[in-house]
């Protein structure tokens, strides 16, 4: 069994001033971020910082040639710490960043994964309250030239520090705070579900589906787009236990099929999950209806308050009413995209697919591409 470990360490800090102070940011410090977020918060506090703005080199979420555009405009520039301030996309990106030797490109890395070393030292503060990624050691990039996104997974990727700081969610669109809240709530479900689960990771995986489905009602209840700002930090931290979870245990087949989705149609990763979650975990009630299953349904049922065999659609619904789920065919897919899609998920996605609550045969993952079209 792989032995459990927090990595790395987890500080949180009452605003961005605060932590500067106490991490001594300054001229050997390199700010990736973006300017919507580096102007009304870090601009005013003068620190001397060298920055780095994610949207000069392209808008979405990372590919390929984004990451070789940054890395070539980085080439010869003298920094020590990377300080990742941001999303998914930021925090992907400075990843790849921290390993990357001067002469890199993206291809590089994937080329000699098991012997990747960090090069700068990295302290990631999340912006958006799902992805977690603050303390995984995994990037996630579009590889434009394959079609496909693919995960570049390796110790040194680890931060050194993930900084939770609650007011940088302040300025968050609800859309973002919805798709995000989203992909944080299935890491924590499936981590839970995973094999790779122990008693631990399950602890963390336990406390993010309550501070998120908590969260969620009170939020839907209030009738207000922006009454989920009052939870802030709730989200933060649920963001933050669901990443430590499938950290250890892997996220699964909603990860896997939803990857060639955000590829070819470029729809945000919390939504593109979204779309696959509930027919992926019917599909799971279909193959194995007893087993770790129940003890979801049963963790579910109270915080939804329901009997256990109505938790999951009762979970269903709160998800519409956070987000409304649409259907592959509304965001542009077709029919004959859906073998395809079968096709690269299970040439490409087994690190995933191994951390699947029961194995999914092609048969299985065309029908539920076909169950969400």
């Amino acid at each position: 069994m792989k032995a459990f470990q927090l990595i790395p360490a987890i500080a949180e800090y009452e605003d961005f001033s605060t932590y500067a102070k106490e991490a001594q940011l300054g001229g050997n410090d390199l700010i990736l971020t973006n300017e919507y977020i580096y102007s009304p918060v870090i601009e005013r506090l003068e620190l001397g910082c060298q920055t780095l703005f994610q949207e000069k080199y392209g808008m979405g979420e990372p590919t390929d040639v984004m990451v070789d555009a940054i890395l070539d405009e980085l080439r010869g520039r003298e920094y020590d710490r990377i300080i990742a301030v941001g999303g998914g996309t930021i925090i992907d990106i400075a990843k790849v960043i921290a390993v990357a030797r001067p002469e890199d490109r993206v291809d590089d890395l994937y080329d000699r994964m098991a012997s990747l070393e960090k090069v700068h030292p990295l302290v990631i503060v999340p912006t958006t309250c799902g992805t977690g990624s603050e303390v995984t050691n995994i990037s996630i990039i579009n590889r434009t030239t394959k079609g496909v996104k693919q995960g570049i997974v390796s110790p040194a990727m680890f931060a050194t520090e993930a900084a939770l700081i609650p007011g940088m969610l302040a300025s968050l669109p609800y859309g973002v705070f919805a798709t995000s809240s989203i992909d944080a709530m299935i890491h924590a479900v499936e981590s839970y579900l995973s094999p790779n689960a122990c008693a631990i990771s399950e602890l963390f995986s336990e406390q993010a589906l309550h501070l998120i489905l908590t969260g969620w009602r009170a939020a839907v209840d209030n009738g207000n787009r922006d009454a989920w700002k009052k939870f802030a930090a709730r989200f933060l931290r649920a963001s933050n236990f669901a990443g430590i979870a499938f950290g250890h245990a892997g996220c699964a087949a909603v990860h896997a099929l939803s990857y060639p989705l955000g590829g070819t149609h470029h729809i945000p990763h919390g939504q593109s999950n979204q779309m696959m979650f509930a027919d992926v975990m019917r599909k799971y009630q279909e193959k194995k209806p007893i087993g770790k299953l129940n003890k979801l349904e049963e963790l579910l049922a109270k915080e939804l308050n329901v009997e256990p065999v109505f938790a999951l659609e009762e979970l269903y619904k709160l998800m519409d009413a956070v987000l409304e789920k649409k259907p592959l065919h509304e965001v542009g897919v077709t029919t004959e995209e859906l073998p395809v899609y079968t096709t690269t998920v299970l040439e490409t996605q087994q690190r995933l697919l191994n951390n699947n609550y029961v194995e999914l045969t092609a048969e299985d993952i065309l029908d539920i591409y076909s169950k969400a079209f």
